[in-house]
Parts: structure tokens; sequence; C-alpha cells
């Protein structure tokens, strides 16, 4: 048996023209009642992986990361990830600048967080946020390449069935497996198993094969950036 909400009593009181006295003292116990069962059984919070992603990269030591269309999120400029997202996903904007910043804080520290990044040609002949942005983040792209713990490669052509964008964390010690995550416009998501944690170690290491080495990506960074 549900129990009734007081808007529901309200109505019943109206429509059965019960004294208003009698209606309002069964609405307030109703309502008392409601008050009394969230004490007893809260609704669960709900998990949201894009909320928690942040945190977990926070506790990684290796990141690799395959983009389709973006330059990868830890290495994003302000003003690229704001026209890239902020118009249509203010929550990925806000989740790219806290992943910037838990990178940014350990890249020059005793404990880097190291990154493998692979992406199309195409992420640097998008001229997102205007020249002037878009020149800036292939600079950006260039400097962070410099540090020891970056590894940046670039797949020269567009190439079929390359698959879906994707991060996957590595952490010391195995204090915590392997987590990839997923993201799209529909959802974000875990994955955990270790079989499917293995397709993507394969992917990812068929993705690097297929591009330029890190020397030749940054000279075609460097030729995009100089187009602009």
């Amino acid at each position: 048996m549900q129990p009734s909400a007081p808007v529901d009593i309200m109505a019943l009181g109206y429509v059965y023209k019960v004294p208003t006295p009698e209606w309002q003292l069964v609405v307030s116990q109703s309502e008392h009642a409601a008050q009394l069962r969230a004490v007893a059984h809260p609704e669960p919070e709900i998990f949201d992986p894009a909320v928690d992603f942040p945190h977990l990269v926070a506790d990684a030591t290796l990141l690799r990361t395959f983009t389709t269309d973006a330059v990868p999120s830890v290495f994003q400029l302000v003003g690229y990830t704001d026209a890239a997202t902020q118009a249509d996903d203010p929550l990925k904007a806000s989740v790219t600048a806290r992943v910037r910043e838990s990178w940014a804080s350990r890249s020059d520290g005793s404990d880097p967080l190291a990154v493998e990044a692979v992406f199309p040609e195409a992420v640097l002949r998008q001229v997102v946020g205007g020249p002037r942005v878009m020149k800036a983040q292939l600079l950006r792209l260039m400097e962070v390449s410099e540090q020891p713990n970056v590894s940046l490669r670039i797949v020269p052509e567009a190439r079929p069935a390359m698959g879906c964008p994707f991060i996957w964390l590595t952490f010391p010690h195995r204090q915590h497996d392997d987590v990839v995550y997923l993201e799209t416009f529909l959802r974000c998501e875990y994955v955990e198993e270790a079989a499917k944690i293995e397709q993507v170690a394969h992917r990812f290491a068929a993705l690097r094969d297929q591009a330029l080495a890190d020397g030749e990506s940054m000279e075609l960074i460097a030729e995009a950036a100089s187009t602009l």
C-alpha cells in the first residue's frame, strides 16, 4: 500500500467537502509521516562516474587515452574546453577542468601522472574557439610533449573502425584494478572486467602502432600550428 501524498489528501478534502480544519490535520499528519520515512529510509545516492572520475585520475599513476574529435582532456586549455563543451554540456566542461587540474598539479611533482595519448590528425585541423585559441592549444601540446612522462602520438589519416574514445587508468602497487572510462553524450560508465580491460589494451596498442612516433607527431602539430 502506498502512502497518500499531501496534495491528494487536499484534493479529496475539496471533493468530499471535508471541513478545512479536519483535512488540514490529515495533511499535517501525512507530511510528518513522510519526514519520518525519509529519515528511516533515505533515498540512495545515484552514483555518477563523470563526477567520480577526477578522483580516480588523482590516484592513478598512468593515464592512457584515445580521443576521436578533441584534444585529450588532460591537456586542454581553458579556452579550448569552453569552446568545445561549455554551451552544450556544462558537466563535461566541469569534469574536464578537474581532470586537467589534477594532472597539472602533479606534472612537476615527485609523483607525476604519466600520460600516453593517441588521437587522429583531424583533431589538429579543427579550429576550436577560433585560430588564436586553437594555435595556443597546439603550442600547449608541443610544450607538454617535452615532459618525460608524456607521450603524444597522432594517427596521420582517418582510419575506419578506429573505435570510440576512452581513458584507461592504472594505479600504483595494484591498490586498485585498472579502470576504463567511457563517455558518450548519453551516459558515462566505468569498465573494470579483466577481459574487457584486455580488449582495451589490445586496441590501444594497435592505435599506437597506427600512429606516428612522438617526434613525427610533434612535427605534424607544429605544421598545423603554423597554418593558423
